[in-house]
């Protein structure tokens, strides 16, 4: 079951970012975010705000498009995922070993084109996360919560 949490409207990147830092600071471990949105839309800098209420340096999250899987150790490890170059289903989560990354209940794990993982199944505790828009314009973020 998904429940709607909140929709905002973010008009620049320090916004999307501030959103980050909230969602970050009600963080405990444990929680998959699932981000999806265009290209340039927004998901690694909402990551990064993510990661500096984790006590990580925002510089140094990066969107891990060629690595597929940066991890961030702060107050918990976040893993940030990017499976944008990755075939759809089962094929990218194996990819990145996600059944492994996904038992960590002590960290956070950031997916970037989560789309892109079909039918696979992610444990309860899932952020769901919809960026849209474009270019300059503002950003309509939809946040949902499915799970515990």
């Amino acid at each position: 079951m998904t429940a709607p949490v909140r929709t905002v409207v973010s008009r620049n990147q320090k916004e999307t970012f501030d959103l980050g830092v909230t969602i970050g600071s009600e963080l405990s471990g444990g929680e998959i975010i699932l981000l999806n949105g265009a290209l340039g839309a927004g998901k690694t800098v909402l990551v990064k705000g993510i990661a500096h209420a984790l006590g990580i340096d925002a510089a140094e999250v990066t969107s891990p498009s060629f690595t597929l899987v940066n991890p961030h150790p702060g107050k918990l490890l976040l893993y940030h995922i990017d499976l944008y170059r990755l075939d759809e289903g089962s094929a990218a989560a194996h990819a990145v070993d996600l059944d492994e990354i996904l038992t960590d209940e002590k960290a956070v794990v950031a997916i970037e084109w989560a789309e892109r993982l079909g039918h696979y199944p992610v444990p309860d505790n899932v952020l769901n996360v919809s960026i849209t828009g474009d270019g300059e314009a503002p950003r309509t973020i939809s946040i949902s919560k499915s799970g515990n």
